[in-house]
């Protein structure tokens, strides 16, 4: 699933290429896309039809552009979604959801969805607890990492209080947004902790010292483009992530660690994988996990 570089370089392009324009039509191709949208596809298409797109923002994994009426169109891309900016003679995708076509004439932007993971939904922008404007449905996620609001010493006291495993804590969004296994198990790597070490013996210092490392994976991931291992993620121009060139433990099972030489071990973890090094971030005693080292 995508999370805070890649779609944060949609988020860019979309800047980039949608910012001051005027929506003429919205069409829904598939309902199932819009289906947080509980007042319907007619509902979705007339409140973004005639309206302008005034600015773009993220918070997470979640983007929207924000619309001169107050309203925002939230989008969540789940596995597989992207935001395509297309001429309009170019022939549809076989997956597209949604067309949105601007008044100007140019290209027009298509979401574009194979699993039909991701939706958008058109809702009011509100205050959070951070005095920001964001669409209701995200008020319940916390900052990222790379806002200029985040509190590191907040966050340090919060997670020392929490009785879980690091990476769990990295991945709940309502503590710390943006981050999923992938840059988890990247960022645990540059500071040599174990993903099930319990967030309650950590030590400011060890906290502080991890987000540095998450800061600088998420900015050296957001300058290649994120990550893509299937084709699935793309930017608005159609074009995948470099990223996974500079991965060091994620996906690397067998493989000699870059510090060590130890082969990356991969473990089962919430249905998914975790990936770490057994010398470098060696397992808490009190662990209990399913290892595969192949």
């Amino acid at each position: 699933m995508p999370e805070l570089p890649e779609v944060e370089s949609v988020r860019l392009g979309l800047d980039r290429w949608v910012v001051g324009r005027t929506v003429e039509a919205v069409d829904v191709l598939h309902p199932r896309s819009i289906r947080r949208h509980l007042s319907g596809s007619g509902d979705f298409s007339g409140r973004l039809a005639g309206r302008k797109i005034t600015a773009t923002a993220r918070r997470g994994k979640y983007m929207w552009l924000t619309l001169d009426s107050g309203d925002a169109l939230l989008a969540h891309l789940g596995m597989s979604g992207q935001l395509l900016v297309q001429p309009p003679e170019r022939a549809d995708e076989k997956h597209l959801r949604v067309r949105m076509r601007f008044d100007d004439g140019g290209t027009e932007l298509r979401f574009v969805d194979q699993r039909t993971f991701g939706h958008l939904m058109v809702e009011p922008l509100v205050s959070d607890d951070a005095d920001a404007e964001v669409p209701g449905a995200v008020r319940h996620i916390a900052l990222d990492p790379l806002d200029p609001s985040f509190d590191g010493d907040v966050f340090a006291g919060v997670l020392r209080r929490r009785r879980t495993e690091i990476k769990r804590a990295l991945l709940d969004q309502s503590l710390i947004s943006g981050i999923g296994n992938i840059y988890a198990d990247e960022s645990l790597w540059r500071a040599r902790l174990h993903w099930a070490r319990a967030t309650g013996g950590l030590q400011r210092r060890q906290v502080a010292d991890l987000l540095e490392h998450v800061r600088a994976v998420l900015g050296e991931a957001l300058a290649e483009g994120g990550t893509s291992f299937d084709g699935l993620y793309v930017n608005v121009n159609g074009e995948s992530g470099y990223f996974e060139r500079g991965l060091k433990a994620y996906g690397r099972v067998g493989l000699p660690c870059e510090r060590c030489q130890t082969p990356i071990r991969r473990d089962a973890f919430m249905n998914r994988s975790s990936f770490s090094c057994p010398k470098c971030q060696p397992r808490p005693r009190s662990a209990r996990v399913s290892a595969t080292p192949r």
